[in-house]
């Protein structure tokens, strides 16, 4: 579905808006709907019934962040069926923990792996990471007065303290931190036994990327060295990495 733009600078908010009725279903979304179908289903909707009828699936799992400006359908271009997408807060990674308690992002790359038999897991992060800065500037106001944010990102603590190369940390510290918790969810994707096992029968790959959200540039973590390299793939030349 083609991207609808905004306004370089949307009007002021203090006039009601179509959406500002709560009690109703959001008539920008009936709005997008419509496009959807039109352009988007209607065209292919041999696909889709072929994905209803077989299911999904796809060779890869990303996992990004909530933050509504990040899309990696869109990012990778992919179509239905293409990607198995978890978003959660600053697109981390807890490790593993058979503890009974209730794990959603574990319980997705646990049916991805299993189940769906994805070949790679894609951890996504990106700049301005609003999570990533509210670890860094803990006595600012937290992102919520709720029960559960400040323990989610918690999972940060071992990146901010060993993850972080020196250089990058004195050229940007948020960006040292939005890498270094890309690094810290790929050691704990392999504190996983499925995940594990699998990568060293070579049958898993796990991969780090990050996104620039105004440039649109995406950097691709080397597994050699840790480090970030901008990604220059251009038509007909074998991608980088």
């Amino acid at each position: 579905m083609p991207w609808r733009r905004t306004a370089p600078h949307p009007k002021p908010r203090s006039l009601p808006r179509p959406d500002d009725d709560t009690s109703a279903f959001p008539p920008s979304l009936i709005d997008g709907y419509r496009t959807y179908r039109e352009r988007a289903h209607t065209p292919h909707r041999t696909d889709y019934e072929h994905l209803a009828v077989y299911g999904q699936e796809p060779r890869v799992m990303v996992i990004s962040c909530c933050d509504s400006r990040v899309t990696p359908e869109g990012i990778f271009g992919a179509g239905p069926g293409e990607l198995f997408v978890v978003r959660n807060v600053a697109n981390l990674v807890p490790p593993y923990e058979p503890d009974g308690d209730y794990h959603s992002t574990s319980a997705a790359l646990e049916f991805a792996v299993q189940a769906l038999k994805v070949r790679h897991v894609v951890v996504l992060g990106h700049c301005q990471c609003g999570g990533v800065k509210a670890f860094r500037e803990q006595g600012a106001a937290p992102l919520s007065p709720g029960d559960f944010i400040g323990k989610w990102m918690s999972l940060l603590e071992p990146a901010d303290r060993f993850r972080c190369f020196a250089l990058e940390r004195a050229e940007d510290p948020q960006l040292a931190l939005e890498y270094a918790g890309i690094r810290q969810s790929l050691d704990n994707l392999r504190t996983f036994p499925c995940i594990r096992v699998l990568e060293d029968k070579g049958r898993l790959s796990l991969h780090g990327a990050w996104f620039d959200i105004g440039s649109g540039e995406l950097r691709v973590m080397d597994a050699e060295t840790g480090r970030f390299d901008l990604c220059t793939h251009k038509p007909g030349v074998a991608a980088n990495p």
